[in-house]
């Protein structure tokens, strides 16, 4: 089966309706992470079927209509090769997308894949969350926060929450230990003014593994001091 026919069958699995120009657009995505990842590592999995439900399935699994919209403003923080963004970019065109990732190299593809979906409000900055989230153009400006396989839950919370606006939300995608990591979290989570508004179990097609989605919902004004200086949320965090 080729790559198209895999996102198709997933998508229909999964219970997502995808026009024939967003498989398209798919298709265009997929063969540019291939190519791309021969020359910088973007991602270990490169088998059709495994992109078409590991990545793109994965990604497209945290919308919900109620939160996420064709008006909504969004920023994916650590992006990488450009998961959950991109997917979710293609399901809602219209939609306002940030990609931030701190490697130069990555921001190029995700620039060239931007060009050739040919994308509409959509910026891309070469940067780190923890400098990006202090900037009055950047902090507290989004209505949905997304980030995906960049960090533990108390550390990702510092990232993501400075660029939520009040009552807007923080999406985190997450693995087995998720319930562990939001336990880790709960101190971050006041500090931040911030708390779980839900968590939705995901079961993606022809897989066993145990996923979850987390919506972090911001409940309050950040605390000037948040987020500290690169290096800090790491070594210490909340």
């Amino acid at each position: 089966m080729q790559f198209i026919e895999y996102m198709e069958k997933y998508a229909v699995e999964f219970g997502l309706e995808l026009s024939d120009k967003q498989l398209k657009m798919f298709d265009i995505y997929y063969q540019l992470l291939v190519e791309w990842n021969e020359k910088i590592n973007l991602t270990a999995i490169t088998d059709p079927g495994e992109v078409a439900v590991k990545h793109m399935v994965d990604s497209l699994s945290v919308c919900d209509e109620k939160i996420i919209n064709n008006s909504s403003k969004t920023i994916d923080v650590g992006t990488g090769a450009g998961f959950p963004g991109i997917p979710i970019k293609i399901m809602y065109p219209d939609m306002q997308l940030t990609l931030l990732d701190s490697l130069n190299k990555r921001v190029k593809f995700l620039q060239t894949v931007a060009d050739k979906l040919d994308f509409r409000n959509i910026e891309i900055i070469h940067g780190r969350a923890e400098e990006l989230g202090k900037q009055k153009n950047y902090r507290e400006k989004y209505d949905v926060v997304f980030s995906r396989a960049v960090a533990r839950m108390p550390v990702l919370c510092e990232y993501a929450l400075p660029f939520v606006k009040i009552q807007g939300y923080f999406i985190a995608l997450k693995g087995r230990q998720y319930e562990a990591e939001i336990a880790m979290a709960q101190n971050a989570l006041k500090v931040l003014k911030a708390s779980v508004d839900k968590i939705k179990s995901v079961k993606l097609p022809g897989l066993d593994d145990v996923r979850a989605i987390i919506y972090i919902k911001k409940t309050g004004k950040l605390p000037p001091m948040y987020p500290r200086k690169a290096g800090n949320p790491e070594k210490k965090p909340l």
